[in-house]
């Protein structure tokens, strides 16, 4: 019998404790997953305050789009990072290259985006 009350405590103990580890993973997964949205949303508002600048109203979509890579090198470096570590917390078993891979993807497509949006609302050349 005492041997029993031993065998369901331990069998108790280990499920609150593997309860505890899925609840913290979780914890940690949210908190990352808002980071990497918070890193996000800084980004994409550095590079609007770029997109609003009015020295760029002469610019071809190149230099504009040159300026663009350059510009909020913390904003963007925190984005890459948050984005990483949300991926290796979301995804363990995938490669950490294929994590950088896509949060370069992320950093590349939100600039694109905003030299799509300079070409297509700049006023026609005279």
């Amino acid at each position: 019998m005492r041997m029993l009350m031993l065998g369901a405590a331990l069998v108790m103990m280990t499920s609150a404790a593997m309860t505890q580890a899925v609840r913290a993973d979780d914890d940690d997964a949210k908190g990352a997953q808002k980071l990497a949205m918070q890193g996000r949303d800084d980004y994409w508002h550095c590079l609007a305050r770029e997109y609003s600048r009015d020295s760029n109203q002469g610019l071809s979509e190149q230099d504009f789009g040159r300026s663009v890579a350059g510009a909020c090198p913390s904003e963007r470096q925190y984005y890459r990072v948050a984005l990483l570590d949300y991926l290796t917390t979301q995804y363990p078993a995938i490669d950490a290259g294929a994590h950088l891979a896509t949060a370069n993807k992320a950093v590349e497509s939100a600039q694109k985006d905003v030299v799509t949006a300079f070409v297509k609302h700049r006023p026609p050349q005279k």
